[in-house]
């Protein structure tokens, strides 16, 4: 028996900030014991919980069940034992493998000639079992599997996810700098927005964060519209309790109310994007969205504000970036009163060109930036 077999214990991996949210999202979904770890989070969860997790998760990329643990100290010793594992017995040589792995504070010091060797352990095992070998897909693939040393702990780990989770699939139109689906679903969730007033998002762009309030308020399964999910490959995959769970997820999605969930964009290129984009989800449609600048908005009052600023990479200089935080910070102070916004910046400095004082800022990475949200009250 494999590793999770006996302890039904899985690892979902998270930004570093976002770990004790993440670990609120796994109970709410199931999971007991749950446990941070090294850039993820550990938990243990029966059948239906792994796959609801699975299908409903926003803020994790990907979910490991862990096949094998063992002390490792070369690259000789994880080949070794690599290869005595049952590969051929565990998916077909016709499906692509990929491998991922990363190394900490181990005598391996090298994670890509690590994966090198685990990789060369599963294709000799299908050599020899039948003279042919899986081909490799470093980014699609049928089988992708993880390997994560730390301390000469080796575990060998099947990503279950089917792909990074933050691929959700709605993105069909996307615009330069976009951001992360799962650093969406974050400010969604760490804004604390509930439905009970209006979200507005003044600089839409393509829709990414009007697309995850309006799943997180219609309840849509984070993978609603992904089609490949690995967890089928687990040796005891049970289809049945996969099917109740997924129908039952489906069935609570809830309607979206009227001129709840509101977009705006000065790019008519921007709001063409994002309207492709939320239509391709249940009730994306009913979203609002226009062209429309925010500092011709005459108010949004009363309401929840989220945004993600252009932070340089769209802007001609850093000057226009100044006046643009500055008239920013102008309309809401003056004509969102009785709001809260929680805004995005992909570069934390421009927190100080926008001229209001924070109630809370916490640091979110999107990508390779270095990122901040901050919390807005506007009397």
């Amino acid at each position: 028996m494999f590793t999770y077999q006996l302890t039904n214990r899985y690892f979902g991996q998270i930004a570093d900030e976002l770990t004790e949210a993440g670990s609120d999202e796994l109970r709410t979904l199931g999971a007991r014991e749950i446990k941070p770890g090294y850039r993820g989070v550990y938990f243990t969860a029966d059948r239906a919980a792994l796959y609801r997790i699975v299908y409903c998760c926003r803020l994790f990329t990907r979910i490991l069940a862990p096949l094998l643990v063992f002390d490792c100290h070369s690259t000789k010793y994880l080949y070794r034992t690599a290869r005595e594992i049952d590969w051929p017995g565990l998916f077909d040589v016709g499906m692509t493998l990929g491998v991922d792995a990363n190394v900490s504070h181990s005598r391996i010091r090298h994670s890509q000639y690590a994966a090198l060797c685990l990789k060369d352990a599963v294709v000799d095992s299908f050599r020899a079992a039948s003279g042919k070998r899986p081909n490799i897909d470093a980014h699609w693939p049928d089988m992708r599997l993880n390997l994560h040393i730390q301390k000469d702990k080796a575990t060998i780990s099947m990503d279950i996810s089917g792909g990074s989770l933050h691929r959700r699939g709605y993105r069909q139109e996307s615009l330069a700098a976009p951001m992360q689906e799962t650093v969406a679903a974050a400010v969604i969730r760490l804004s604390g927005w509930n439905g009970e007033t209006p979200l507005h998002d003044p600089m839409c762009g393509a829709g990414t964060l009007l697309a995850e309030a309006l799943m997180h308020y219609c309840r849509i399964p984070a993978s609603f519209l992904r089609k490949q999910f690995s967890c089928g490959n687990l040796p005891d995959f049970d289809k049945d309790v996969w099917q109740t769970v997924k129908k039952k997820e489906d069935g609570r999605i809830r309607n979206l109310p009227d001129h709840l969930i509101i977009g705006s964009d000065k790019a008519k290129k921007a709001v063409a994007a994002s309207a492709v984009n939320l239509g391709t989800l249940p009730h994306g449609d009913k979203i609002d969205t226009r062209v429309l600048r925010f500092q011709d908005i005459p108010a949004i009052e009363n309401s929840t504000i989220v945004c993600n600023p252009p932070y340089g990479l769209r802007a001609e200089t850093d000057g226009d970036m100044d006046l643009f935080m500055s008239e920013l910070g102008s309309f809401l102070k003056h004509r969102c009163k009785g709001s809260t916004a929680y805004i995005y910046y992909g570069r934390p400095e421009l927190m100080k060109k926008i001229g209001l004082r924070t109630s809370w800022k916490k640091p979110l990475k999107n990508g390779g930036l270095d990122g901040r949200l901050a919390k807005y009250e506007l009397y």
